[in-house]
């Protein structure tokens, strides 16, 4: 009794209600439809050309690999709000972003020492310490995409905050383990790729999707209190750099003009030890087969190198006639032969220096009539 007092008690006072809603229903049915079915499509995302959509179901990612969970262009079909959220991402785009955490700030007033000299503010400007313990201060730019949409909407941090630190870290450990004077020199492109590489990998673990295309220094230098000490340190580097390079522009012209001419004097050696050597050996073989022949026949051997002697000497001097006194005697009769002149001999067929051969000079004192 005490339950169906009680249930026809609810009916009773929910009645009115009941009966407003079917009102209700009656009169606006066809806009609550119309409206649950647009509520139903609210899900339906266009996305872009240059864009990627990823979908987060109850906050959590639709799809088991990340070829599942990116969309491509078109039309995507997700369940409304809030049980689905699409996410667009443009992976196209590329953003850029400075980085001046290692930079002296804007806004920050020079400080100065009690005695006048400048100093610098840790508090206020960034700065960073080379391998050789020199305080290097670097202005950058990072140039950046969404390389994987899916972590980046669902684990990235804020883009430009994750770049800060991961550039910043790379950057100060690099330049660690770098000296000034190559970071100052040719070191810049080392330098820039070991940091983007770096930067890269720390981004990956972050799980960040962005992808870092390029890292540009606008500002490598120390700070201002130092500034002229290393342009003076730099253009002495450039000095030194400038000698070596040439000394070894005059070196290597020098070198192969001196081997050449080492090659010639060699060659010319060679060929003249080659050329006394085959003389020497021809005149060794020629008095061999001279003395051969002596051994054989002396007598004739002897007149003919007698006879040779004699026409040698008689083609290479000068024979001056001396008329025969009257009666055909000679008294006081005397041959001289001038001694020879220093240095190689002079051949038959060339003349002296001084336009004559050596010569037999035939001389007649007190020529008389010969005596009866």
């Amino acid at each position: 009794m005490r339950a169906e007092r009680a249930a026809s008690e609810i009916v009773r006072l929910a009645s009115p209600l009941l009966r407003a809603l079917d009102e209700a229903w009656r009169r606006m049915h066809w806009w609550i439809a119309a409206m649950a079915v647009l509520y139903a499509l609210s899900g339906i995302t266009i996305v872009k050309s240059d864009e990627v959509a990823v979908v987060l179901r109850w906050g959590r990612l639709v799809g088991d690999a990340p070829v599942l969970q990116q969309h491509g262009p078109g039309l995507l079909f997700a369940l409304p709000k809030p049980i689905d959220e699409v996410v667009r991402v443009q992976v196209k785009h590329v953003w850029e972003v400075p980085i001046q955490t290692l930079a002296p700030a804007a806004d920050s007033n020079t400080n100065y020492t009690s005695t006048g000299e400048e100093t610098l503010d840790p508090l206020q400007q960034g700065y960073t310490l080379t391998g050789d313990q020199n305080i290097i201060q670097a202005d950058m730019v990072a140039r950046y995409r969404v390389g994987q949409p899916a972590e980046w909407a669902f684990y990235g941090p804020k883009a430009e905050d994750i770049l800060r630190v991961e550039i910043t870290a790379a950057m100060v450990r690099s330049l660690g383990e770098m000296g000034v004077d190559r970071v100052l020199s040719d070191g810049r492109k080392t330098l820039l790729a070991t940091v983007t590489r770096r930067a890269q990998m720390g981004l990956d673990a972050a799980h960040s999707g962005l992808e870092l295309l390029s890292l540009e220094l606008t500002r490598l230098a120390p700070p201002a209190a130092l500034s002229s000490a290393f342009d003076a340190v730099q253009s002495a580097f450039i000095r030194s750099q400038t000698l070596q390079n040439e000394a070894r522009a005059f070196a290597e012209s020098s070198l192969p003009r001196a081997q050449a001419d080492a090659n010639s004097a060699v060659q010319s050696a060679r060929a003249d030890a080659d050329s006394n050597l085959a003389r020497a050996r021809g005149e060794a073989e020629a008095f061999r087969a001279l003395d051969r022949e002596y051994r054989a026949n002396p007598a004739a051997v002897r007149e003919r190198l007698y006879r040779d002697a004699v026409d040698k000497a008689l083609g290479a001097a000068t024979v001056r006639w001396v008329p025969p006194p009257p009666g055909g005697q000679y008294r006081g009769f005397r041959i001289s032969l001038a001694p020879p002149v220093a240095g190689p001999r002079p051949s038959a067929a060339k003349p002296t220096p001084n336009g004559e051969a050596d010569e037999i000079e035939e001389m007649m004192e007190g020529v008389s009539p010969p005596d009866e």
